[in-house]
């Protein structure tokens, strides 16, 4: 039986990208909402997970996106409430971070372009990373930094620029802040994100076009090793064991509501 991953995106071109292609080799159906374009959270508990993309809004621009207060508030109750796996991507870290407690800020440090993610003496063991090298290239896109992970966490890898570029938080919660999605068509859409072009020519090194063709010609090995993250993220959330302790979770829940003891 199919997984079912509800997907909350921020806007069109953040979306789960080569995700897509390996879905249904990992037995996994994407849900794909768009809050931003005003689409209504559903009921988290018909879903196996959670996947939370990325965005050019900030986590703090609650005024400008009042959206995501109802964000955060679903992502305390997959996780609090629920235990419900989760993988957030870039603005996804983020929030999953300042949801549970943490604090994310523009540092003035960024990343833009292919950086190498290097695993934490914590994450050198850790099934998430089986099988990928010990110094994986990944493609960054980003100003804001988790500086102040919740309570209850790990980092698992970092980066000369960046602290915190996987975590996990509680037993089923796992974030990044580079861009494992990335795959052809990810690159035409954020070209079409009012100001994106004119920061990627800022802020990447040797330029936009430099930029665009470093990232087109690894697109190949970062596939392969996006693959091996998504297989290794399946494996740790929807393994036996995890999925007893889920549906055990979510009978608790259901008992507290119409007050039966068990």
């Amino acid at each position: 039986m199919k997984k079912n991953i509800l997907v909350f995106k921020h806007m069109t071109s953040q979306n789960p990208g080569i995700f897509r292609d390996f879905a249904d080799i990992q037995n996994v159906r994407f849900h794909e909402i768009d809050l931003h374009a005003g689409d209504k959270i559903p009921n988290l508990e018909i879903f196996d997970g959670l996947w939370v993309m990325g965005g050019s809004m900030n986590v703090w621009e609650e005024e400008e996106f009042p959206w995501l207060i109802a964000e955060k508030e679903a992502i305390r109750h997959a996780l609090e409430d629920l235990n419900m796996p989760f993988l957030g991507i870039c603005l996804g870290h983020q929030l999953l971070a300042v949801a549970m407690g943490g604090k994310a800020v523009n540092t003035g440090r960024y990343e833009v372009g292919l950086f190498e993610i290097e695993p934490t003496q914590a994450g050198l063991n850790h099934p998430l990373l089986h099988n990928l090298k010990d110094s994986e290239k990944w493609v960054n896109a980003h100003l804001v930094e988790v500086i102040e992970p919740p309570k209850n966490s790990v980092i698992l890898a970092t980066s000369k620029a960046c602290q915190n570029h996987i975590m996990q938080v509680g037993e089923n919660a796992y974030s990044c802040q580079f861009h494992p999605e990335v795959c052809s068509h990810t690159l035409d859409g954020w070209m079409k994100i009012p100001g994106v072009p004119n920061f990627f020519e800022e802020l990447s090194v040797n330029g936009l076009k430099h930029l665009t063709s470093t990232i087109t010609e690894n697109l190949e090995v970062n596939n392969k090793a996006s693959f091996t993250l998504f297989k290794n993220w399946c494996n740790l959330v929807f393994d036996l064991i995890n999925l007893l302790f889920y549906a055990l979770d979510i009978l608790l829940l259901h008992c507290t509501r119409i007050n039966v003891k068990i």
